[in-house]
Formats: C-alpha cells, structure tokens, sequence
C-alpha cells in the first residue's frame, strides 16, 4: 500500500487500547531494522525524519528510503512524518515533499503564537491531504537542535487544550506529562534509587493525562521523549569505551500504561542510537582488524529489530493490529 496518514491508524489505536511507534530514522540501516521487524510482527509504524535528520542525510534520501520500505513491506501502513518541525517553512516543504504527516513545534511560543503558527500550518497542510500534530507544554532535554532546560520545561495545563485543538483544528496532540528527550532524561536530584542503587525516574504525571482525556474525548494524545534508555546498552557502552553515567529512560511499565489510554502515538529515538553505537563499540573491541561498514553495521541493524519488536509487543501493543 502507498504511504498513509495517521488518522486511521489512530482511530484504530484509540478504540484499541495500544499505541503505534514513532520511530526517527536516520539512515538505511536503522529504516531497514524497524520496517522488518514491523513487517513481521504485523505493526502499524510512523517513520519520522526531524529537521536534524534532514539536514545529516538529506530529505530526497531519506524520502526515497522510506519509500523502499514502502515496497519492500506492503502489507503494512507506514506514515511518514516530520517531527518537531521548526516553523512554517520546513512543514511546507515537508508536505510539498512527499510527507503524509508532519509536526508543527511552537510550544516554546506564548499561547496564541502557538496557535497561530499551528493554525497556519494546518489549512496548508489540510489542502495537501496530510495530517499535523501539535504541542502544548515543553519537555525538557535534548533531542537534535530542540533543547529545553529543565528549568524551562512545563507540564500540559490541562484547562488550554479545547481552546487550543478547536482554534487550530490540529489531528493529534503532543502533551508534556514528565517525559523527556534525549539519554539523560533526569538529573541524579530528580531521582531515588533503589536497592540495587540504580536511579528511578520521579513517576508520569496521569493525572494531567487524564484531565486532557476527558476534556478531548477521543482525540488522539502524543507523547515525545519516551525513549526507556535499555540499561543493557548503556552497559555496553560504558564497558567498550563510552562514557555515559547515570543515562536514565522512561520506565516501559509505564508507557505500557499509557499506550493504553488517549495515547496512540510513541516517539522513540534514543533507544535505536543507544542500541546502534554500543553494538558498533562492542564489535571493534571484539575485532578489531575490522574496517568494513556492512560487517560491524549489520550485528547493529540487527539488535535494533530485535528492540523494535520488542516495543511493538511489550511496551505498544500494537504488534498484529496492522
């Protein structure tokens, strides 16, 4: 099937009771990992490129990548989509472009330019027949050129969401409750640690989810920042050369419990990096008379399946909902 839009996607998400995966591609390796693994367990997927991916590895290529996958896995519906599109201009040229969904990010504006920008983007992207997401609320941390202290970070007040959804006619709605971007989530002061001694992020906040629920019934919530960060990669990282103490993810117990409410989209990207480097890093140490790119990035394209289908099945169930 040719590319699609989210809206049924969703709508089948919502009614139920699982969330489909966002998951950002960079490159063919990382596409390839995420199609095949969405192909066979027969998962619906959003392929999203940001305006960082863009400009590494440029949109025709990218464009025409995912329209391999197209090709290589009909059987499924995969949407293309930009995420955290900057301003009007790069949505444009993203609709223009060949995408089916896009974002449009103001939520570092003040409440009315946001919905002025978003607005904006929605009748052009409307006219396209391509489908846009909003935000409202900032998550901190960092995640290509968004970055947000945690300073400046702020939850969803639940009490704008009707006003905002009505007067910009948006088809999805991306929420801050407590995720964050990036591979260090949290600060060691946000957390507790357990037993074990390992740090535990301060829990999502659901009852702002809630709230935004009842006041949108069925309307599809987003949530950004929800990579869990796997310790065991981490691990490897660190015991092959890397440097990464204290990185921390979101709990998938808890974004189990999401993806079954309003939430029918996941973002995830840390976890496909994290899973990427530390297999490259293990396999050098292990041989390293290696040089060739296929040897040491094919282990790699094959764990991030492995933790895509994971998420599919565990933490999205969305797995066999294609």
């Amino acid at each position: 099937m040719p590319l699609v839009t989210s809206t049924e996607m969703f709508k089948k998400a919502y009614d139920g009771g699982y969330a489909v995966g966002a998951f950002n591609v960079n490159n063919m390796e990382i596409l390839q990992a995420i199609t095949e693994a969405c192909r066979e367990e027969h998962a619906p997927v959003i392929l999203q490129v940001s305006k960082g991916a863009r400009a590494y590895a440029n949109h025709t290529y990218l464009v025409k990548l995912v329209e391999a996958a197209v090709i290589e896995c009909p059987e499924i519906p995969i949407v293309l989509h930009l995420d955290h599109g900057p301003d009007f201009e790069t949505c444009k040229a993203c609709i223009d472009g060949g995408f089916t969904s896009v974002m449009i990010d103001a939520s570092s504006k003040p409440f009315a330019e946001n919905i002025e920008i978003t607005k904006k983007v929605v009748e052009y992207a409307h006219d396209h027949g391509v489908v846009v997401e909003a935000e409202l609320g900032t998550l901190a941390g960092v995640e290509d050129e968004v970055k947000v202290s945690a300073e400046d970070s702020s939850y969803t007040h639940p009490e704008e969401v009707e006003e905002f959804v009505t007067k910009t006619g948006c088809d999805s709605l991306a929420i801050a409750i407590g995720t964050s971007h990036g591979a260090y989530k949290f600060t060691a002061a946000q957390c507790t640690r357990n037993a074990q001694g390992i740090l535990v992020p301060p829990p999502l906040r659901f009852d702002v989810l809630e709230e935004v629920s009842k006041r949108l019934p069925g309307f599809p919530i987003v949530l950004h920042g929800s990579s869990s960060v796997p310790q065991n990669y981490v691990k490897m990282i660190n015991d092959h050369g890397g440097k990464m103490p204290d990185a921390i993810g979101i709990p998938e117990d808890e974004l189990r419990k999401a993806a079954t409410s309003s939430v029918c989209k996941i973002n995830i990207d840390s976890d496909l990096r994290l899973t990427m480097t530390g297999t490259i890093r293990q396999f050098f140490d292990e041989h390293p008379d290696k040089f060739d790119p296929r040897e040491y990035l094919k282990p790699a394209r094959a764990n991030i399946k492995e933790l895509v289908r994971h998420k599919l099945i565990d933490v999205l169930g969305c797995a066999g909902k294609a």
